[in-house]
């Protein structure tokens, strides 16, 4: 269950990456709501994980789900470079986090 959380606490806070960005653009209530949202159920799904999995295994996947889909989010919404080198570093980070939770 605490990986679950985990993966969940990653995503979430990639929609409130994604909601900053945007809030930046609109600057209107819904996206700054969003925006807390996101990074609220982030941090609660991070804190029930860690009840868990050790501090620096689940911070280290939290940060590494969120940056990588954020920067492939940011490819796909915001049409941000998709050069092979970047795509191969997203890939990267995420075989880091994949490993991590082989070894745990």
């Amino acid at each position: 269950m605490a990986w679950i959380s985990l993966v969940f606490a990653g995503l979430f806070e990639t929609v409130g990456v994604l909601m900053i960005n945007k809030f930046h653009k609109d600057r209107n209530a819904m996206s700054l709501l969003y925006m807390m949202a996101g990074f609220a159920s982030s941090f609660l799904l991070l804190a029930f994980a860690m009840r868990t999995l050790p501090m620096g295994t689940a911070y280290a996947i939290w940060t590494g789900i969120g940056a990588s889909g954020g920067a492939l989010l940011g490819m796909v919404f915001y049409d941000e470079p998709r050069e092979w080198i970047r795509i191969l570093c997203i890939a990267v980070i995420l075989s880091s986090a994949v490993g991590l939770k082989f070894i745990s």
